[in-house]
């Protein structure tokens, strides 16, 4: 009975705990290399990281910089995106200064007030501003070439009716200016100067004003202006005159039109018809 009982305690129980004791280190040592495999996962992350191989937040893009650059202007300074770009130009930009010269003409310059090719512009554009009815009224009608009678002496010159020119003109020389009762007159002598033996007639009278006329060349000349006594025909007039030299000129007065318009028509093919007194 004592043989039968010694086996069954002893025996069993010493592999059952030496079977349990390898169990749990087994158990344990996978446990140890895990820290080391999460430490060897992080090299998976790298693809996130930038070619610079920088560290960068996982919200910014691949290339590392902000996604702010579409708001950028093209001079690369940072703005605002939430405030819109103003189209509008500078308060300067709106004030145009001067209309530009068209192409193969020279600039404009500003003329002066007594200027003729000023006035000859002003004329024009107020000629075609407001439309004047033809009158039912007979109208004289004079030639292009007409003869005139100047000042108090009446002498006798030939004179151009000439609807291109402004202001009238005379042949005059040897001018002189004086003062007389603290006015400025003007002394000079008018005469025929494409006739021989014609007479020359001495004529003073007050300074009006000074005009600046462009020769063709573009050439501007100061000539004094005076207001003189003429009749042609039947009609006495008074006009202003500019004192020229027209010694190149066919004839020694020229009748602009300020006083043609005082006078009646023109017939550009016919002259000396004052006298006739044709009527239309």
């Amino acid at each position: 009975m004592g043989l039968l009982a010694a086996p069954e305690t002893a025996k069993p129980v010493a592999p059952e705990k030496a079977a349990e004791a390898p169990a749990k280190g087994k158990e344990e040592a996978p446990a140890k290399p895990a820290p080391n495999t999460k430490d060897k996962a992080k090299p998976e992350t790298p693809p996130a990281k930038p070619a610079n191989g920088k560290e960068t937040a996982p919200a910014k893009p691949a290339t590392g910089k902000e996604a702010t650059p579409p708001a950028k202007p093209a001079n690369g300074k940072e703005t605002i995106p939430t405030k819109p770009a103003d189209p509008k130009p500078a308060p300067e930009a709106e004030v145009t200064p001067m209309p530009p010269a068209k192409e193969g003409e020279p600039t404009p310059t500003v003329a002066p007030e007594d200027d003729e090719a000023a006035a000859e512009r002003n004329e024009a554009n107020a000629a075609t501003a407001v439309a004047r009815p033809v009158s039912s009224d007979p109208v004289q009608v004079y030639g292009w070439r007409e003869w005139v009678l100047i000042g108090q002496a009446q002498m006798k010159l030939a004179a151009k009716l000439d609807t291109g020119a402004l202001t009238s003109s005379i042949h005059a020389e040897e001018k002189e200016l004086f003062e007389r009762d603290g006015k400025k007159w003007v002394r000079f002598i008018v005469t025929d100067p494409g006739e021989k033996n014609s007479p020359r007639t001495r004529i003073e009278a007050p300074l009006v004003r000074i005009a600046h006329i462009k020769d063709p060349g573009g050439k501007s000349e100061a000539r004094e202006v005076v207001r003189l006594n003429f009749t042609l025909g039947e009609r006495k007039l008074r006009a202003d005159f500019t004192l020229n030299n027209r010694s190149n000129m066919l004839s020694p007065v020229l009748i602009g039109r300020t006083t043609i318009k005082e006078l009646g028509w023109v017939d550009p093919s016919r002259a000396y018809l004052a006298d006739q007194k044709i009527m239309r």
